[in-house]
Order: structure tokens, then C-alpha cells, then sequence
């Protein structure tokens, strides 16, 4: 940044960093210029997400009957096209069992725990910008 932001700037600039990286992966480093990198996330995460949806089709997101932990820890962090996808496996619409239930859930997991860490190094990234002097 140019200038040093004020606290309230700053705290909103952070959330918006955030939530943007939420809503789409790679967005929150797109909005701090880091433009491969951006693409580099969207992509990998995507990819890891569909992956999952293809191995153990759309029953691998069970937003009513899966454990809390997997819910909101990994699969929520995908974005909000995951609750999206969970209310039209409601009541079971489209059930899955086995090996491939097991390996969606995987993939669709670790697409979203790895969204995670992209959200907390966008928003780490945007907070150095914004306390770092300068440079001129």
C-alpha cells in the first residue's frame, strides 16, 4: 500500500480480503495483484473439489448427516456453492457408499482445508501490506 491506512481501513480491507477468498478461491489474491498465484489457487482447489464430486458424486456432500467437524471444517471452506450443493442432497437425494463415498469426502476435504490456508495467507499478506512503510 502507498499510504499507511487508518485501524478501521485496515480492518475492513483484511475482511474483505477474507471474504472474498472464501466466496472464491484465489479471489482474496487477485484483489492484492498477485495475479498467478490467484489463478495458481483457483485452479488447484477447483480441480480437488470436482475430483471429489466426480469419484463419489454429489451424496459425498452431507451437510445434515455428517459429522461437524467435516461440515464446517472442510467442506463449508470450499465456498458457498458447497451449501448450495448440500441442499439438493437433502434427504438423501443422491446416496453413495463405500470406497467411493470415502474418497469424494476426501478429495471434497481436503479442497477445502487447503481454501483455508489460502484465506489466512491472503488475509496475512494484505495485513503486510498494510503495515509495511512505504518504500520510495
Amino acid at each position: 500500500m502507498t499510504a499507511q491506512l487508518s485501524k478501521e481501513k485496515q480492518t475492513l480491507l483484511l475482511f474483505v480480503v477474507g471474504l472474498l477468498a472464501w466466496l472464491v478461491p484465489g479471489a482474496g489474491h487477485f484483489v492484492l495483484k498477485e495475479k498467478k498465484r490467484s489463478l495458481i489457487i483457483f485452479t488447484t482447489i477447483v480441480i480437488t473439489f470436482c475430483i471429489g464430486i466426480y469419484i463419489g458424486s454429489i451424496g459425498v456432500i452431507n451437510l445434515y448427516g455428517a459429522t461437524p467437524w467435516y461440515v464446517i471444517g472442510a467442506q463449508i471452506m470450499n465456498s458457498p456453492v458447497v451449501l448450495a450443493l448440500g441442499r439438493l442432497n437433502t434427504g438423501g437425494a443422491y446416496p453413495v457408499y463405500g470406497r467411493p463415498n470415502e474418497i469424494g469426502q476426501i478429495y471434497t476435504s481436503t479442497a477445502g482445508l487447503l481454501n483455508l490456508l489460502c484465506i489466512v495467507n491472503a488475509v496475512y499478506l494484505a495485513h503486510l501490506r498494510c503495515t509495511q512503510p512505504a518504500r520510495g
